[in-house]
């Protein structure tokens, strides 16, 4: 009986170190989802994430960056996709990120975002409009 109360007393010790906070600057570096390749860094007391990579980023040559033509300011619409900011402004707030803003290449709409690190290499985010409920998950693996 010693010996099963002592076995779940550190299984609960092990769970209660892996839920601690990771640090802020944790979530910086190259991150993979299935369709994404972005790069997290800090910009001033906020993290932003440039886009490194995805699977319609260039034209049909492979090689030609798409332009951003779906931008509402049609002042931006000559700019490449190819290295360009579109997560800003996320705040690290109580072990989670969040106040975040996502410009969607794909249809030229900004959207809200939030993420949490599930663990040193492992980063769940959820872009929204108006309701977190309403809105889409990305997993994402830690390249660097």
């Amino acid at each position: 009986m010693k010996k099963s109360i002592l076995a779940v007393f550190m299984l609960l010790l092990s769970l209660a170190s892996f839920a601690q906070k990771l640090p802020a600057d944790q979530i910086t570096g190259v991150w993979q989802c299935d369709d994404y390749k972005i790069g997290v860094f800090k910009s001033g007391n906020t993290y932003s994430a440039k886009l490194l990579w995805s699977k319609e980023m260039f034209e049909a040559d492979g090689k030609t960056p798409k332009k951003d033509f779906k931008n509402p300011n049609e002042k931006l619409r000559g700019r490449s996709v190819q290295g360009l900011t579109h997560i800003t402004g996320l705040i690290y707030k109580d072990g989670e990120y969040v106040d975040g803003k996502l410009y969607s290449v794909q249809d030229g709409n900004t959207y809200s975002i939030k993420g949490k690190l599930k663990g040193p290499n492992d980063l769940e985010t959820r872009g929204y409009k108006g309701i977190p409920l309403v809105g889409k998950s990305f997993k994402w693996k830690r390249v660097q």
